[in-house]
């Protein structure tokens, strides 16, 4: 069956930095587009990034565009998301999705990323 576990979440300071992964499982990685996705408490979920099955083509949302990276290593089956510069609004749980865009039918457990001082 389909899996997807995301680990890397974690509190960190204004300004600063972390790295979440998307471990997959169940399917053909290397065939399918991969996304991140976030929910703040109180608020509607939100397509963060997305990457291309071959990695030709990344989407990065307008609040995260210049600070956040998204890859993916398709010998490892593995997504990732580096997060620079992280500021207080991207406290929310992030999930990780198979497909592109925030409507898969597949998604992990979530990880936690708190931004406080």
């Amino acid at each position: 069956q389909v899996q997807l576990v995301e680990s890397g979440g974690g509190l960190a300071q204004p300004g600063g930095s972390l790295r979440l992964s998307c471990a997959a499982s169940g399917f053909t990685f290397n065939a399918y587009a991969m996304s991140w996705a976030r929910q703040a408490p109180g608020k509607g979920l939100e397509w963060v990034s997305g990457i291309t099955s071959d990695e030709s083509d990344t989407y990065y949302a307008d609040s995260v565009k210049s600070r956040f990276t998204i890859s993916r290593d398709n010998a490892k089956n593995t997504l990732y998301l580096q997060m620079n510069n992280l500021k207080p609004e991207d406290t929310a749980l992030y999930y990780c999705l198979r497909g592109w865009g925030a409507t898969g039918n597949y998604w992990g457990q979530g990880t936690q990323v708190t931004v406080s001082s």
